[in-house]
This record gives C-alpha cells, structure tokens and sequence, in this order.
C-alpha cells in the first residue's frame, strides 16, 4: 500500500509564531470549524496544527483554510491523500508542532469554558506536569432521541469529575482533551499497531503511568459528536482486536477493570453465539428503556472482549 502525502496550508501568523502550546486536531469528515471559532476568541501563546485524515472533500478544505486565514492564532492544516488512522495520525502532528507542550484535542470538541487554553497555560506554569486530562461534557449537546443510548453510557463512565478519574488514572484518558509534555511523548509516542476504533489512548498511557504521574482536572469540553446506536455496537466490535492488544500487553492493569472482569464471567457462558447477537438486538430496540440498553450494550462489549481473556 502506498504512504499517505501531505500537504500543508499555513497562515500568515504561523512563520513568526513562537507558540507555548500546540493544540493538535485530527479530523476525518468531520468539520472543525466551530472549535477553531472558539479558540480564536482566546489571547494567548498557542498554535493550532490540524490533520485532515484523507477526508477528500474539497468544500470542507476550502472552509478550514479561509477559518484558518481568519484565525488570530498561528495555525497549519495538514492534508493527508488518504486516512492512516488515530495513532499514526496523532504521531505525524506532533511532529508537525513547536511548542513544548502539546494539546490534543478532538475536531468534535468544544470547550466549555472561555478561558480553556489559558486555563491549561496556567496549569502548566503552576506545575508542568507530565500529561494531565481535562475531561469531557455533554453541557452544549441538546438532547434528541437518536442519541440517547450514547448519551446515557457516556454519562456513566465518561463524563466522570477529575476526583473520580484520579481513583485510575490511566484508565480515564483521552485523546479528545489532553495535555503531554513534549519530552514525555518523544519517548512514548501512539503505539501504530493499533487500528480502528478504541483503547489506542488507553494503553498509551497505560505506558506512561509506569514513568510520570498523570493528573487530572477539570477544564472540559463537550463532546458534540454523539453517534447513533448502531454506530456505537459497530465501533465496540472493531475495538475488540485493540482490547486484545491492550490485555496481551497489559494485563496486570486491565485486569482491574469492570470491562476485563465481565468479559471473564461472560466466557464460561456457554452459547455465546447464540445469546451475543440477542443482547446487541435489544441495546438498539429503541421502544426499550435506554438504561436498561445501555448496560445490554455494555454487557454486549463484555461479551466481544470475551474472546481476549
């Protein structure tokens, strides 16, 4: 297969820029202009590097570009001839970036608060630590029926204050809102086997707890891009080959896990085959109630990552 080619778009403030932050957006499709909105409204010594990962779309380009031209901060776009995926993608704009510290943060993000950037500069003038996650929210995402499962299950376990992510800290990061010192990620960088959807992030700081601590806060950003229902069972089965990956690897920490200990109990049930496919039925029966759909989903992901422990 041939590599992905880049091309670069700069503004007229990047050449010049000596940047404290890098804040790192990835994007495939979707349209990152309203998050570049909201961080042009702050004041502070930042760039913005974006990757478009292999969209194709000529009239998305065009606006990320003349957003980018309008952007009162030093800003590239990054444009890849075709996807190669959240790890790879996430390593090729670091090293694209200048700053000492690097944010990233998802193209379907928005920060909650308007001080957002200047909140993570205080954070790393305070105490500079290593990597430090400051969480996400649905506080901007008005509620519609055909989110409602997604909603819910990010309620229950991601949308978590920083008290509860500092009980496993490795645990409850996220590459949609995460600040890494860059010497640390010069030496623990997005492991590129990983493919698909999920659990990349995880394992890499799975890594990194081994050496630096990781601190939690609270500085979030919604997420906006809440999926339909069966995008959510389609993106739990491509991450059971990552899960595995995750537990070969890692399985003295996983093994803590809620997810890890279900899909244990779940493996000495028999008829798996025949009971699986029941329980994806009923998480995207929308006449069911969505809390009771919620766990027959997570009990369904349990039951993929069955096939790993």
């Amino acid at each position: 297969m041939t590599r992905a080619r880049e091309s670069l778009f700069d503004n007229l403030r990047w050449t010049a820029a000596a940047p404290q932050l890098s804040v790192l957006i990835p994007f495939k499709g979707d349209d990152p202009t309203p998050l570049l909105a909201a961080l042009g409204r702050e004041s502070v010594e930042a760039e913005v590097v974006l990757l478009d990962d292999g969209t194709g779309d000529k009239a998305l380009t065009a606006r990320v570009q003349a957003a980018l031209e309008a952007l009162p901060l030093p800003a590239r776009l990054i444009r890849l001839t075709r996807n190669e995926g959240r790890s790879k993608g996430r390593n090729r704009l670091v090293r694209h970036a200048r700053a000492s510290h690097l944010l990233f943060l998802d193209s379907d993000m928005l920060p909650d608060e308007p001080d957002f950037l200047a909140a993570w500069l205080e954070l790393i003038a305070a105490g500079d630590p290593p990597v430090a996650f400051g969480g996400f929210s649905l506080k901007q995402v008005q509620a519609a029926p055909e989110h409602a499962l997604h909603r819910t299950m990010a309620l229950h376990s991601d949308c978590l204050p920083a008290s509860r992510r500092r009980l496993a800290p490795e645990k409850s990061v996220f590459t949609s809102n995460l600040l890494v010192r860059r010497d640390v990620f010069e030496t623990e960088a997005f492991d590129e086997a990983f493919s698909g959807w999920g659990w990349e992030d995880v394992e890499w700081a799975m890594r990194v707890a081994r050496r630096w601590p990781i601190v939690h806060i609270d500085n979030t950003a919604t997420h906006l891009g809440l999926e339909p229902d069966a995008t959510i069972a389609r993106k739990y089965e491509e991450s059971a080959a990552n899960f595995a990956r995750v537990v070969a690897a890692h399985r003295e920490v996983v093994s803590g896990y809620p997810s890890y200990r279900a899909a244990k109990i779940l493996k000495r049930a028999p008829l798996r085959a025949v009971w699986r496919p029941l329980l994806k039925r009923y998480a995207l029966a929308p006449a069911a109630p969505v809390k009771a759909r919620a766990f027959a989903m997570r009990l369904y992901r349990a039951a993929l990552y069955a096939e790993a422990v």
